[in-house]
């Protein structure tokens, strides 16, 4: 017999947190929260600098993407986060919603009625408890904690005066009425502590009696009988079983994992799901398609002395910082590594309407993530990473088998677009210039990745396509709209299914411009209003 509630809610990352409390507040609703992962119960988790850390290994799902044919044919680590809170237990903290346009063109162009920025804009701040910002275009009351940097590092602050000397003016707020500029960004921590989905959303409410938890759980498919939702069927390691949803199942699985359930149960495209042996259920063949990811390109300089984050390597420094943390809440331990920014044109900036299409986060610190160069033993670096902020290429997710345990097939299909590959060499040489600058040169010993070679267009080009990488910001494979691609209408619901909706950044209908923690909360409210009936 099927063990019953009224939600089922797949996924405990950012989306999943957000739903568990909002639904629950209605005391009526029974809700359970699935997780694949296990409990955030890892000290690097809540520690912000653990970022540099957190970027491979056993809280990650270890995906690679399939040979990328305009990027050397790499096979690229693709991380994402297997945890509960999912990847806001495990990325940079950084704190940026995007332009106001993005989500006006989801309303205006793509489909999305209802998500322009006049109807997000709330739900941004309602989830927003920023200690420092206010206004209207900041929330002091909501879950999510939204800080300054304490004291950023001494590298930081070159890296801000080198933008400007670059000619990137200083923006204090990235989320104000002005997105472009350079500065230090907020980051999602309070009191020295990272402050995931789970610790904004879940941690507060885990004794709502009509809320059940469970993790460490692989959820197989969704259960569809007659054209509806009824449950969802689930591993534990031990047994199977099924759970049902009198109301409503709510995929939260990510612009991975969403996809993949739909697939698994006979959701998707038809051709695919039949050579896999599924029988179909619906043929929808927007799902799994409309992959887009921000492809960043790391610079890496050589200091002359040990002025970042890297002299913590130590283990005597590192003991001392240990000490200052646990002892004072302070200290290199509360900094996110990745402390500063800019938003800024690969163009001119003459124009007034123009939109930033470039986006830059400077790591106070070499090497910090997998698979990033860094600078030779015993030295200490920096890294500038930037990116397209609007790619134009489009991906793909795939099953590889009907196995529910078998990774995905993940093709961002990066650079796949010419517009892609020249905006992208645009950062890089913008990148150079920026630590060419007096303020970083005087702490330049040398920029080794790339190296003194690349002087052209064209050597940047291919420095991108070399080392370019996942930003860790995979989105609409499930994407909202009512074309012949929608897989979710704009209330979040399964097109051709009843009681299934999909509310997390796989419905997405294009990338924003930015990182995307904070609008995939953003739609995790929204839709907790949808399904409540309050909009």
């Amino acid at each position: 017999m099927a063990e019953g509630y009224d939600t089922i809610v797949v996924g405990a990352g950012s989306a999943g947190c957000v739903l568990a409390n909002r639904l629950t507040e209605d005391a009526d609703r029974r809700v359970l929260l699935l997780e694949a992962g296990p409990r955030d119960g890892h000290p690097l988790i809540h520690m912000p600098v653990g970022f540099a850390k957190m970027t491979d290994g056993p809280l990650t799902w270890g995906f690679r993407t399939v040979p990328q044919k305009h990027a050397d044919d790499r096979e690229i680590p693709y991380a994402q986060g297997r945890v509960l809170g999912g990847s806001s237990s495990v990325n940079a903290q950084v704190y940026t919603r995007g332009h106001p346009s993005d989500y006006d063109r989801w309303a205006r162009d793509e489909g999305a009625a209802g998500w322009g920025w006049d109807q997000v804009r709330d739900y941004f701040l309602r989830s927003e408890g920023n200690t420092f910002l206010a206004g209207d275009w900041h929330g002091t009351e909501g879950p999510l904690g939204v800080s300054n940097l304490h004291s950023p590092q001494p590298m930081t602050r070159a890296y801000v005066q080198a933008c400007q000397q670059a000619g990137i003016p200083y923006n204090p707020d990235f989320n104000g009425p002005r997105q472009a500029g350079c500065g230090v960004y907020q980051t999602t921590t309070r009191d020295g502590r990272r402050c995931s989905a789970a610790t904004a959303y879940l941690k507060p409410i885990r004794e709502r009696a009509n809320l059940t938890v469970r993790t460490d759980v692989l959820i197989e498919r969704v259960a569809i009988a007659n054209g509806r939702a009824t449950g969802v069927e689930v591993f534990d390691g031990r047994t199977r079983r099924s759970l049902a949803a009198s109301s409503e199942v709510i995929l939260t699985a990510g612009a991975l994992g969403s996809p993949k359930l739909m697939m698994l149960s006979g959701l998707g495209p038809a051709a695919h799901l039949a050579g896999h042996g599924i029988a179909v259920r619906a043929d929808l063949p927007g799902v799994g398609r409309n992959l887009q990811d921000h492809f960043g390109i790391d610079i890496v300089a050589e200091l002359t002395g040990h002025q970042s984050l890297d002299r913590y390597r130590s283990w005597w420094n590192a003991a001392l910082a240990g000490i200052q943390y646990y002892a004072f809440g302070s200290g290199p331990v509360t900094s996110n590594v990745v402390e500063g920014g800019a938003f800024w044109y690969s163009g001119g900036a003459d124009d007034p309407d123009a939109v930033p299409d470039l986006q830059f986060h400077f790591l106070a610190g070499a090497g910090a993530e997998a698979g990033v160069p860094s600078v030779r033993p015993g030295s200490s670096g920096v890294t500038l990473n930037s990116y397209n902020a609007r790619p134009k290429a489009r991906g793909t997710v795939r099953l590889r088998s009907d196995d529910p345990a078998a990774p995905v097939v993940v093709d961002p299909d990066f650079l796949g677009h010419p517009d892609d590959l020249a905006i992208s060499a645009e950062g890089v040489r913008r990148s150079v210039e920026i630590f060419s600058q007096p303020a970083m040169a005087r702490h330049v010993r040398a920029i080794r990745h790339p190296d003194g070679a690349i002087r052209e267009a064209g050597d940047y080009a291919a420095y991108a396509r070399r080392y370019g990488r996942t930003s860790y910001h995979p989105t609409g494979t499930c994407k909202m709209g009512t074309d012949d691609m929608a897989v979710v209408d704009p209330q979040l619901r399964v097109i051709g299914i009843d009681g299934l909706r999909i509310c997390d950044s796989s419905v997405m209908p294009s990338l924003v411009g930015s990182n995307t923690n904070a609008p995939t909360i953003m739609i995790a409210e929204k839709a907790a209003d949808l399904i409540r009936g309050n909009r």
